[in-house]
C-alpha cells in the first residue's frame, strides 16, 4: 500500500493490511533525500532558539511524595522532591553544610533532611542553599539552571500542545547515551532513516515536506518535517499516519500525529546533558514522553488498562532508542574524531 492510499480524514480510524510487503532491501533508498546540509541547517535553527534555561530531569510519576530525585545536569548537581503540598521543589544537590549528596537524603513531611547532620531544607533559601525554579507539567519534571543554560531565563519551560491527560494514555521512557544533546536532536531531525533503521516498527515512509520547502527562518511550527509512514502493528497489519516533526527549542523535538489513527497524539524527545563519564566523554539523557489519544470508541478501554499498557509502550520506545542512541553515539564519535561526513 502506498502512503497516499493510507491517508485519512482527521479523526477517522484507519488500520490497513499491506497487500504487497516490500522486502527491506528493495524499499526505495532515502539517502539522496536525506541531505546532510538540510539536517544540519534544521539542527542549527533548533540550537538558535531560546530554551529559557529549562532542562527535563525526569518523569512526574517517578517522583512520588517522600522520594528524592538526584541528577547532574552538565556540571550542576540537582536534587528534587515534593513538599508537603505535593509541589515540586529543586535546588543544588550539595548540602551547604559539609557537601553531602542530598540525593541520598530522605524526605520527611515534605522537608528534605540531610542524612549527614540533619540539616533540613523546606525548598526555600537557607544557609547559602538557593532553590532552582522547578516545574511539573503533569508528565515531565523540569528545572531551570541559569548558569548552566546561559540564556535568557523564562518563567516556564516550553511544553508542547498535548492531548488532555484524562483523554490520553501517557508513558515516559528514559535512556542514556555517550553523546551530546545535539546528536540526539539531529537523529530526530532525520526522519528518512525510519524504515531503514527501524524496519520492525515503520514501513512505507515518505518525507512529504521539509523546512527547505517552507519558511526556513520562520517559527518552529513553520519549520517542520512532514512524514507519511505506516506503523507496524502485527504481521502485515499497519496503521498509516501523517506525522510532523518540529524542534521548538535546542534540546527538544516533537512529533505530532496530524492525520490518521491517533491524530493529536504526541511524542516528545528531550535531551538533557549529564556529567561526563570516567573518561571525560559526554553523556546525554533522552527522555521521551508518549501521549497517545484516539477518537476510537474502544480507546476508553485502553485508558482503563493504562497501567498495563505503559510498560508495553516503554518497551517499544526502548527498542527504538537502543538503535537511535547507537546512531547518536556514532555521530558524536565521528564529530569528536573530525571524521563527520556532514
Amino acid at each position: 500500500m502506498s502512503p497516499a492510499e493510507g491517508r485519512s480524514r482527521p479523526g477517522r480510524v484507519l488500520v490497513r493490511l499491506r497487500r504487497s510487503p516490500v522486502p527491506w532491501e528493495r524499499q526505495a533508498p532515502t539517502w539522496r533525500e536525506a541531505k546532510p546540509a538540510l539536517i544540519a541547517e534544521a539542527l542549527k535553527r533548533a540550537q538558535s532558539r531560546p530554551s529559557g534555561n529549562w532542562y527535563v530531569i525526569g518523569a512526574s510519576r517517578d517522583l512520588p511524595p517522600g522520594r528524592t530525585l538526584g541528577i547532574t545536569v552538565g556540571s550542576t548537581e540537582v536534587v528534587a522532591w515534593r513538599d508537603g503540598a505535593g509541589r515540586l521543589r529543586a535546588g543544588p544537590g550539595v548540602c551547604p553544610h559539609l557537601g553531602a549528596p542530598l540525593r541520598d537524603s530522605p524526605v520527611r513531611c515534605g522537608t528534605l533532611v540531610c542524612h549527614w547532620h540533619g540539616l533540613a531544607l523546606d525548598g526555600g533559601p537557607f544557609a547559602g542553599w538557593e532553590p532552582c525554579p522547578a516545574f511539573d507539567d503533569g508528565i515531565l519534571l523540569w528545572v531551570r539552571l541559569d548558569r548552566e543554560g546561559g540564556g535568557t531565563p523564562s518563567q516556564r519551560p516550553y511544553v508542547p500542545v498535548r492531548p488532555r491527560l484524562r483523554d490520553a494514555v501517557e508513558t515516559v521512557y528514559t535512556g542514556v547515551g555517550r553523546c551530546e544533546p545535539e546528536d540526539v536532536v539531529a537523529n530526530r531531525l532525520d526522519p528518512w532513516h525510519g524504515a531503514w533503521f527501524h524496519p520492525y516498527s515503520f514501513v512505507d515512509l515518505t518525507v512529504t515536506a521539509t523546512p527547505a520547502d517552507g519558511a526556513a527562518d520562520g517559527p518552529a511550527d513553520d519549520d517542520a518535517f512532514t512524514v507519511d509512514v505506516s506503523f507496524k502493528v502485527a504481521g502485515r497489519l499497519v496503521v498509516p499516519v501523517r506525522a510532523r516533526f518540529t524542534a521548538p527549542e535546542p534540546r527538544t523535538v516533537v512529533m505530532h500525529i496530524v492525520r490518521g489513527e491517533g491524530a493529536g497524539s504526541v511524542v516528545e524527545t528531550h535531551a538533557t546533558p549529564l556529567a561526563p563519564d570516567e573518561r571525560g566523554r559526554p553523556r546525554t539523557a533522552v527522555t521521551e514522553a508518549v501521549v497517545a489519544a484516539s477518537d476510537r470508541r474502544g480507546f476508553a478501554v485502553a485508558r482503563a488498562v493504562a497501567p498495563l499498557l505503559r510498560p508495553v509502550m516503554r518497551a517499544s520506545a526502548g527498542r527504538l532508542w537502543r538503535d537511535d542512541l547507537a546512531y547518536a553515539e556514532r555521530r558524536w564519535e565521528l564529530r569528536d574524531s573530525g571524521r563527520f561526513p556532514g
